[in-house]
């Protein structure tokens, strides 16, 4: 079982910039693949970036590629999404995610924390 809390969503001016945070706990954090989603009001839950187990490859989203960054640290069993050059379409509650698979092109994570949100005004 793995227990996921996120932390830094917040109120911000298009074109600022927020770090969100998720901490683990719970079954042994460096052995899993993390990963970040989002879902917008009325929108389904969408794939934001991955990282795997020991941070060394990563994976984006077009529509946030070039401008957030997933990493993670293991001593500490956390996350971390930095998100740059902020819109408001980046407006969203964001979801940290654990024991990321990735299957005919769709992520999807095993487990999941409560959620972040994040709103950009323009």
């Amino acid at each position: 079982q793995v227990q996921l809390v996120e932390s830094g969503g917040g109120l911000v001016q298009a074109g600022g910039s927020l770090r969100l945070s998720c901490a683990a706990s719970g079954r042994t954090f460096s052995s899993a693949a993390m990963g970040w989603f989002r879902q917008a009001p009325g929108k389904e839950r969408e794939f934001v970036a991955a990282v795997s187990r020991t941070g060394g490859n990563t994976d984006y989203s077009n529509s946030v590629k070039g401008r957030f960054t997933i990493s993670r640290d293991n001593a500490k069993n956390t996350v971390y999404l930095q998100m740059n050059s902020l819109k408001p379409e980046d407006t969203a509650v964001y979801y940290c995610a654990a024991d990321l698979r990735y299957y005919s092109g769709t992520y999807s994570g095993n487990y999941w924390g409560q959620g972040t949100q994040v709103t950009v005004s323009s």
